[in-house]
């Protein structure tokens, strides 16, 4: 019962739902109706009219007492929902005392009135138009012995308010209940044209008789009746009501209702099983009480748990031993790991400030406005792939710095020569420096260049930027005495379009500018947070076009955080 929990809270039937197994031992008539299936749990099969008219019988019988009788070929009610339009009414009228109602259409089951009556002793006065309703109605208002509270009347077709109050001039009604037809055809009914392709089919029968679920104009037009009905009364009931079945009818409604000026207007919703209605309420009172429509809050989608990985301790260790590499002086687990993250988010060109939060724990609010994580392994294995497949010139004369691949000397190798051993690892360690820019090709080294024993450089072989990228690769290779800081970096030339990014980035690093930003992916905040001797990272998602985005964000920061632990400084 996927909607319980947004019954009405005095509804019995929102935390304990009826007990099949209960109900079957004690009323036979009830028990031929269920079934168990393989792991012992008791069904109903609510596509069958009798099993649904058995349970609504026998649940009257069990929570309320009252026996009654009602045709197939007629509506048969489900008792949570009309038990939540009956406590709605107690809060509209509010307190107790002797109250008069109207329940306009009652039904075979008179099943208003008799949870009125019977709960609350309201007297009613319950209108009928179809004869075999109005007399299952009388009788089932008699035999629970309700007549003294329950006026049940018969009135022409399409009477409403304004004939049945005739002869009932002498009294002012608190309020007039109304379940009315929702459909206007026989295709409609069938939700050939008002039932969306993407919802699933109904999961319970549809009965009825023709005046209780089709009617001209559908509910909409029913309902406006009634509206032009309480515009004449006005006064004469103190509330109008009716319940929906389609939510777009509230709209409308309410426009209808301010139109004509009435100064007070509320609705509300009926939540039960896998079943949803709708109900619209005015009145001319200005001193009545209204009350609230559901809160918003409730009809959100259900609060998600954040994205979480967790940075174990020897990670957090290895990772603590090398974040002076990236200038940071940061000591305890939480400032390390969050070094790193800010590292890797500005690589990726991701906006992000650190904003305020509790102790032990940082956040950083981070603002994605294109997605430059995509792909960046398979791109890292094909500039690796490039590296090694870039041609080189053969030696000129006894000096050269750099021998082919073909060549093989038996001496010792130079510092140069070694950089053709164990390609496939140097690639890899080289590949941080050469993927910086992963959309740009093009880098060079400040402040240092790649040579060997004195003698001279390595000849150009292609086009400039593929020698600047075998010199860094060459650079690299060289070993730990001449290693190249990934600060010295840069590219050589940049798009337009990347340079407004580095900007942006650059003014989120500052706290600044980050509200100029108006096109984004998404938005979402980050903390990290000490749980013993491990970092634990969440990521919260706020707002933007694609959840799906954030998941990739994250698995890309955990995966880079591993590979920083494993790999050489």
């Amino acid at each position: 019962m996927a909607l319980n929990k947004s019954m009405h809270p005095r509804n019995r039937y929102k935390d304990k739902a009826p007990d099949f197994a209960y109900l079957a031992s004690k009323y036979p008539e009830f028990k031929q109706h269920v079934h168990t299936n393989l792991t012992g749990r008791v069904g109903l099969n609510f596509k069958d009219p009798e099993a649904v008219r058995a349970l609504t019988c026998t649940l009257l019988k069990e929570d309320f007492g009252l026996t009654i009788e009602i045709p197939l070929e007629r509506l048969i009610p489900t008792v949570p929902l009309r038990l939540n339009y009956i406590h709605w009414v107690e809060d509209l009228i509010e307190g107790g005392g002797q109250r008069w109602g109207i329940d306009i259409g009652t039904g075979a089951s008179c099943i208003y009135p008799l949870l009125g009556a019977s709960m609350n002793g309201w007297f009613f006065l319950a209108t009928e138009v179809d004869d075999m309703c109005y007399n299952y109605a009388k009788k089932n208002v008699e035999q629970n012995n309700l007549s003294e509270l329950i006026k049940v009347v018969k009135v022409p077709q399409k009477t409403l308010l304004m004939d049945a109050l005739k002869e009932e001039s002498g009294i002012v009604y608190d309020f007039c209940m109304c379940n009315p037809p929702f459909f206007a055809n026989q295709l409609e009914a069938k939700g050939v044209n008002s039932r969306s392709a993407r919802r699933p089919p109904p999961s319970s029968v549809n009965t009825g008789g023709v005046t209780e679920i089709m009617a001209e104009g559908g509910e909409l037009e029913f309902v406006k009746r009634i509206i032009h009905d309480s515009l004449q009364l006005q006064r004469r009931l103190r509330w109008y009501s009716c319940m929906l079945g389609k939510k777009c009818s509230l709209a409308p409604l309410k426009e209808e209702l301010r139109k004509h000026g009435v100064p007070k207007v509320t609705h509300t919703e009926f939540c039960q099983g896998r079943t949803m209605r709708w109900a619209l309420a005015w009145s001319f009172y200005e001193d009545v009480t209204v009350p609230s429509p559901p809160s918003k809050k409730r009809k959100l989608e259900k609060a998600r748990k954040p994205i979480t990985f967790t940075v174990l301790s020897p990670t957090v260790r290895e990772l603590t031993g090398k974040v002076a590499s990236i200038g940071s002086s940061a000591t305890s687990s939480t400032d390390v790991v969050t070094a790193w993250i800010e590292k890797t988010l500005s690589d990726l060109r991701v906006l992000h400030k650190r904003v305020p939060c509790g102790k032990s724990e940082v956040s950083l609010f981070l603002t994605v406005i294109e997605n430059s994580w995509i792909h960046i392994r398979n791109k890292r294995r094909d500039r690796g792939r490039q590296l090694r497949e870039v041609p080189r010139a053969p030696p000129s004369g006894g000096n050269s710095t750099l021998q082919s691949s073909e060549t093989k000397q038996p001496e010792t190798p130079t510092p140069a020569q070694t950089t053709k051993t164990d390609s496939k690892t140097d690639t890899e360690e080289s590949e941080v420096i050469v993927t910086l820019e992963p959309e740009s090709s093009s880098t060079t080294i400040g402040g240092a260049q790649a040579s060997t024993n004195g003698n001279s450089p390595i000849q150009e072989s292609g086009t400039k930027e593929v020698d600047q990228a075998v010199d860094n690769a060459a650079c690299l290779e060289q070993g730990p005495e001449n290693k190249v800081d990934s600060t010295a970096i840069v590219p050589l030339s940049a798009e337009p379009d990347r340079q407004e990014t580095a900007a942006a980035v650059a003014s989120a690093t500052t706290g600044e500018g980050s509200s100029d930003v108006q096109h984004f992916l998404f938005k979402c905040l980050m903390n990290m947070k000490d749980e013993g001797s491990d970092v634990v990272v969440e990521m919260h998602w706020v707002e933007g076009q694609n959840r799906d985005l954030m998941n990739q964000l994250c698995t890309y920061l955990k995966n880079q955080l591993f590979r920083l632990m494993v790999s050489p400084l």
